[in-house]
């Protein structure tokens, strides 16, 4: 199967380089527009997973406005940003706590958010729901090979997933490459993986472009 993984349109907060985590904000006209505009670069989709939020769930109705159910999943929801959320790097700057987080990397918890390794085993945990998911329309006949399943998520889930499942077989690969996978709103990979591993422990991805 093709997966495609796709981080939603752009909203205010993005326009403003905010950290928006928790805060549930729609699509901005700007990030509607740019979506219609690019819509011939998304390939059409057999199953659209998206996580719960707003501006994940209205990307994929725009993108794919003819998919009759979207399957929402829970542990895709962004990274809690804690005493981050909502402002940017302008206003953080002198922040002691955010110096400390730049320096280290991004690797700390954010101060009264979530933890990114939690954070991380949540969205693959998610992720294996819908390998599962899939394995199973698959041996049904309801998805056949090279079917595809596309993901409308945040760009954290994608790097979580993407260092989990493209350097590893959905696990710790062992090296720091999450932001290795950072990708623009609307933007995100197309990857293949063969169905008859999944629930293996050999689930890998393999990257064939990004979009």
């Amino acid at each position: 199967m093709e997966l495609v993984f796709i981080r939603h349109g752009k909203t205010k907060g993005n326009m403003q380089s905010r950290y928006i985590g928790t805060t549930d904000e729609g699509l901005c006209k700007e990030g509607i527009n740019e979506l219609r505009n690019n819509k011939v670069i998304y390939p059409k989709a057999d199953i659209v997973f998206t996580s719960p939020m707003k501006r994940c769930i209205q990307t994929a109705e725009v993108i794919y406005p003819g998919i009759e159910k979207l399957n929402i999943i829970d542990e895709f929801q962004e990274i809690d940003f804690g005493e981050f959320e909502g402002k940017n790097y302008i206003e953080l700057d002198g922040n002691k706590k955010y110096q400390e987080w730049i320096d280290s990397g991004g690797r700390i918890s954010f101060p009264g958010g979530e933890d990114r390794k939690k954070f991380a085993r949540r969205c693959i945990n998610g992720f294996n729901k819908t390998l599962d998911i899939c394995k199973r329309m698959y041996l049904a006949g309801i998805l056949k090979d090279n079917s595809v399943a596309a993901f409308i998520v945040h760009g954290g889930t994608i790097m979580s997933i993407m260092e989990a499942f493209v350097e590893s077989n959905g696990k710790d690969s062992g090296t720091d490459t999450y932001f290795k996978y950072q990708c623009s709103n609307g933007h995100g990979y197309i990857c293949r993986l063969d169905v008859e591993s999944i629930g293996t422990g050999v689930d890998k991805l393999s990257i064939l472009n990004y979009i």
